[in-house]
């Protein structure tokens, strides 16, 4: 499916620290988060906070400070492929003066989308392991709300290596760095769907097809116009990548178009789409530009079974 190159393993003592703060009510969130801040600010530390708007106005209300900077997050809170860059624009100044940097990030969890919103914004997660391994040096801190379900607990503390207990940091006994990703199995498609194989010299027919599904959904217009665009990333890369051939699936669910694509490729970088490319970069940026048109990607690869990736595009209320 892509010829992107797989990131580097985590080399020992990269310097970023990545930590699960459990919590139970708005009370403790802010007692953990605000010690967290000030902490930093003792050691003369710069801190990015990205945290729903309702939680912010929590941590505004005890800690003003010019070294502590409240991020918008809605332009990507709903949307976890575009996260690590987003991190890395936040952190960009800090790092760029030299200055020691910690984060606060915790995703809308009241607010998900969906099923396939929460899976992705877990495997998120996971990836910042991946996507900070060479640096810079930093030190985040995610805030999860214990009445969340407990397996929800329990995947996220998965995907951390440390966790704050009773305000110091352990060992998250779960946390694996070798091991891979475990994705829940993707729901099957909603019926009724449409399903078309294609290959070489029908593109066209791809976007017909998804026209088609599209405007029966109310789907037109820009949102439209920017799902072909990703569409036709996606399925070029199966034909040129995935065996000259694939098979595009679409249907409705959640209040969303859904299409999908399964080819025999196999997509070796899990950080593949997720990392802003550099200017003069070959190649690698196919991905990335579906991500910023889709309102969710969901992307499952592997050697035996092939690629899977399906793209989320909200519709008309």
């Amino acid at each position: 499916m892509t010829t992107y190159p797989a990131p580097a393993p985590a080399a020992a003592g990269s310097g970023y620290r990545h930590e699960l703060y459990p919590y139970s009510g708005k009370d403790e969130f802010v007692e953990g988060t605000a010690r967290f801040i000030r902490d930093a600010l003792d050691g003369g530390e710069a801190v990015v906070v990205a945290v729903p708007q309702d939680k912010a106005s929590l941590l505004r209300a005890e800690i003003e400070d010019d070294a502590v900077r409240y991020v918008d997050t809605s332009r990507v809170a709903h949307h976890p492929g575009r996260l690590i860059a987003a991190w890395q624009e936040w952190l960009q100044e800090h790092v760029s003066e030299g200055r020691p940097v910690r984060g606060i990030g915790e995703s809308p969890w009241d607010a998900v989308r969906g099923q396939a919103e929460v899976q992705e914004l877990r495997y998120h997660e996971w990836l910042l392991n991946k996507a900070f391994a060479q640096g810079p040096a930093w030190w985040l801190l995610c805030p999860y709300d214990t009445a969340h379900d407990e397996d929800g607990l329990a995947q996220m503390a998965r995907c951390h290596p440390e966790m704050r207990e009773n305000g110091r940091t352990i060992r998250s006994e779960t946390y694996d760095s070798q091991a891979p990703y475990r994705f829940t199995p993707l729901t099957g498609a909603c019926d009724p769907y449409d399903e078309f194989a294609y290959t070489k010299g029908e593109l066209s027919s791809v976007r017909e097809k998804i026209t088609a599904c599209a405007e029966e959904h109310g789907l037109t217009g820009r949102r439209l116009r920017e799902l072909h665009l990703a569409a036709t990333e996606v399925a070029s890369n199966s034909i040129r990548h995935g065996g000259g051939q694939g098979v595009l699936r679409t249907w409705s669910e959640d209040r969303r178009l859904v299409c999908e694509f399964r080819d025999a490729g196999y997509i070796d970088d899990p950080l593949a789409g997720r990392r802003r490319p550099q200017p003069r970069q070959a190649g690698g940026r196919g991905l990335w530009l579906v991500q910023q048109l889709c309102d969710l990607v969901e992307i499952r690869s592997t050697p035996q079974e092939g690629t899977t990736i399906r793209l989320h595009t909200a519709l008309p209320e």
